[in-house]
């Protein structure tokens, strides 16, 4: 049985404008909607004067323009990016270039695997043109004029994903960590289940009170929500089982099951998260497999 994923209310937008958020955040949209960015990308406009710009997003001349409508008057002093899919950081080349800000990010894309970057290259969406000019860890603190932003590593989505607290309004930006409409895709090799699922649990120890992702509204009751993915992902695992017990050993044979309720054309991305938990099943000694895990292993319980 699948877990339902609490109710959030989108706030209403229109592509191009700037919508004010707080009285430190404004967030404009890029018109690229799809079954994985949900109504577009936001990106954020912390502070006033001086500010610092979170996920630029696509190379869409769209947005850039109005991006830089929004921007009219003020001067980016930072720009930082939660992780390098192309549906975040590419804008980030052209805004650097109109502004002179520095970029502030992890890494590169599949920096922060464990096992290396070396197979990285296979995710089609990974923007690899990206080179941050500093390179944040957890715990840094970045400072403006009248904000402050403290990093937040949560690798698991990507190895490379950061999310940023806002201090002085106690909110956390969660990227694509934590959607506003959905879950994340996990997709190996840069996406790790289990850092994923430590990631998720790294934020009940924290006391944000709002947090705006990339898609989505804003959830405003984080732990209920987070404990709510985790135990959907839990419950995916638990599916797995069910369908090792029942006698289908491949991937491909599961999917169809197990996201009976979801668009076809998500079958592709679905599989890549079954791996993913099939990675970790295996890495816990539930699930056995030959080789390494991959799409068309056949899988066993251990």
């Amino acid at each position: 049985m699948a877990v339902q994923i609490p109710y959030v209310r989108e706030i209403e937008f229109e592509y191009g404008d700037c919508d004010e958020l707080s009285p430190l955040i404004r967030r404009v949209v890029a018109h690229n909607p799809s079954a994985f960015t949900y109504m577009g990308t936001g990106t954020y406009i912390v502070g006033h004067g001086e500010v610092a710009v979170i996920d630029p997003g696509p190379l869409l001349d769209a947005h850039l323009d109005a991006l830089l409508r929004a921007l009219e008057g003020e001067t980016v002093t930072h720009i930082l990016i939660t992780h390098t899919h192309s549906d975040h950081s590419p804008a980030a080349a052209p805004l650097k270039a109109l502004t002179g800000a520095e970029t502030y990010a992890y890494g590169p894309h599949g920096s922060g695997q464990k096992q290396g970057a070396d197979d990285v290259q296979v995710e089609e969406d990974g923007d690899m043109k990206f080179v941050p000019d500093v390179e944040i860890r957890h715990g840094d603190i970045i400072e403006g004029n009248g904000w402050t932003i403290e990093c937040v590593y949560t690798p698991g989505h990507t190895s490379n994903h950061m999310c940023f607290a806002l201090l002085e309004e106690k909110v956390l930006f969660t990227g694509d960590h934590v959607m506003g409409w959905s879950t994340s895709i996990v997709s190996p090799p840069d996406g790790n289940m289990e850092d994923y699922m430590a990631s998720l649990r790294l934020l009940l120890e924290r006391d944000d009170e709002v947090y705006w992702p990339t898609h989505g509204p804003a959830i405003t009751d984080p732990k209920p929500f987070v404990r709510s993915f985790i135990e959907h992902r839990e419950d995916r695992e638990r599916q797995i089982v069910e369908q090792l017990k029942a006698g289908r050993t491949k991937i491909a044979d599961m999917v169809p099951i197990m996201y009976a309720a979801v668009d076809k054309r998500l079958y592709p991305a679905a599989a890549r998260s079954v791996l993913a938990h099939m990675e970790h099943l295996v890495a816990t000694g539930i699930v056995a497999t030959d080789g390494k895990p991959s799409l068309a292993s056949d899988y066993r319980l251990a």
